[in-house]
Parts: structure tokens; C-alpha cells; sequence
């Protein structure tokens, strides 16, 4: 379970960045302290119905992050390969709601016509990444991708879909991007934290949320 703390960072000046890559979307920042703190306790109450598990790949070997979900459809990896199902693979219930906070930030910032239907959490601690993939598995692949940051800083890597070069960007707690357009299919992934960059989460970590239309 994710540690609760009454500590908050201080609040950023909202501001849109320069994109490391064309329909990347980067707003340092956006939520402050306040904002930060109240969301996090929401993934709490959220996982107390939907514990923190660790996925394996379809060949067996256990992802390096614990996750969760919260919305209609939660995506799971096992054995049986990466999909998007109703129900937390370990208790067999459905996923918690999307909390409101979220459902608002995907409207204030995608412009999408339809809400998302899922919402992944994944928890980074210690030596925790995420090697370069795609976000290929939803139905609209033309539906934006949002992700929201909390707690330590990770070392974001994207490149575009069709491969070449790729770009390092600093993800902060409270930032929220989003991959749109010509970056939907981008490959992206997490190379590492950097620990002790935030104190929302004692004895450091991140929480990332991840918003998408699903089905």
C-alpha cells in the first residue's frame, strides 16, 4: 500500500512546454500541493478495493512496477498476453470508479468527446522502469493517452512510433501529459527515478495514472 504523508510540494505556475515531439503534450506543473495530496488519497481509497499487484509478461518474468486500475476496464498482463478486462485479476471484483477529479482534468485537457473508461496506476519504487513499448491495445487508437505524475521524479523516454532517435524529459509530481496525434502510437517508457526528488511519498516512489479509452 502506498504510505500516506501530510507533506505537499509547492505549487508550479501552470504553463504548456515546448513538445519534445510533434501531439506530445507536456504541462509542468499543473497540479500543485494541494492538488497532489487530495488525488493521492483518492488512489488510496481506491486500492483498498483494488490492491497494488505485480504483472508478469506473457513470458513469464514479473514487471518491475506493482499496478492497479480504476474505471470500467483495467489493462492486466499475464501469461495469456496484455488486454483490458472488468475485473482485478488477484480478487476477481470490478475496478473502483475513475475518480471525478481525473474524468475533469480529461476534459479540460483533450478535448476528447468521450469520457475514458480506464485508468491505470502504476507504482515505481526503487530501481522500478519501463522499457520502450506502444499503447497498442485499446480499440480508438486515434483517443488521446493522459498521464498524470506523483512523487518522485522519473526520466521519461520518448521516440516516435516508427522508431529513430528518442527524447529524455524530466517528469515532475504534478506534471500531466499526453500523447496526441502524430505521438499516440509513440514508444515511450520510464528509464528511472530519480529518488528523493519529492516527499509525497515517504520514503520515495511515484504513482503514475494513466487515462484511455479503452473499449
Amino acid at each position: 500500500m502506498i504510505p500516506q504523508n501530510p507533506l505537499q510540494p509547492s505549487r508550479k505556475e501552470m504553463t504548456e512546454a515546448p513538445p519534445a515531439l510533434p501531439g506530445f503534450r507536456l504541462w509542468p506543473g499543473l497540479l500543485d500541493g494541494a492538488e497532489q495530496a487530495a488525488l493521492l488519497a483518492e488512489v488510496r481509497q481506491g486500492l483498498e478495493t483494488a490492491p497494488l499487484y505485480r504483472p508478469l509478461t506473457p513470458g513469464g518474468r514479473p514487471f518491475s512496477v506493482r499496478m492497479s486500475n480504476f474505471g470500467a476496464l483495467g489493462w492486466v498482463s499475464d501469461r495469456q498476453g496484455y488486454r483490458y478486462q472488468p475485473t482485478h485479476p488477484a480478487t476477481g471484483a470490478p475496478w473502483p470508479a475513475i475518480p471525478a477529479r481525473l474524468l475533469s482534468l480529461w476534459d479540460a485537457l483533450t478535448g476528447w468527446p468521450s469520457p475514458p473508461d480506464a485508468c491505470l496506476i502504476n507504482l515505481y519504487q526503487g530501481e522500478a522502469k519501463m522499457g520502450l513499448h506502444q499503447d497498442r491495445d485499446e480499440r480508438d487508437l486515434t483517443a488521446p493517452v493522459l498521464s498524470i505524475s506523483l512523487g518522485d521524479t522519473a526520466v521519461f523516454r520518448i521516440g516516435p512510433a516508427e522508431g529513430g532517435a528518442t527524447a529524455s524529459v524530466r517528469l515532475a509530481s504534478g506534471d500531466v501529459c499526453a500523447l496526441t496525434g502524430p505521438a499516440r502510437l509513440a514508444r515511450h517508457g520510464i528509464d528511472r527515478l530519480l529518488t528523493g526528488s519529492s516527499r509525497l511519498l515517504p520514503g520515495g516512489g511515484r504513482v503514475n495514472l494513466t487515462l484511455r479509452v479503452a473499449g
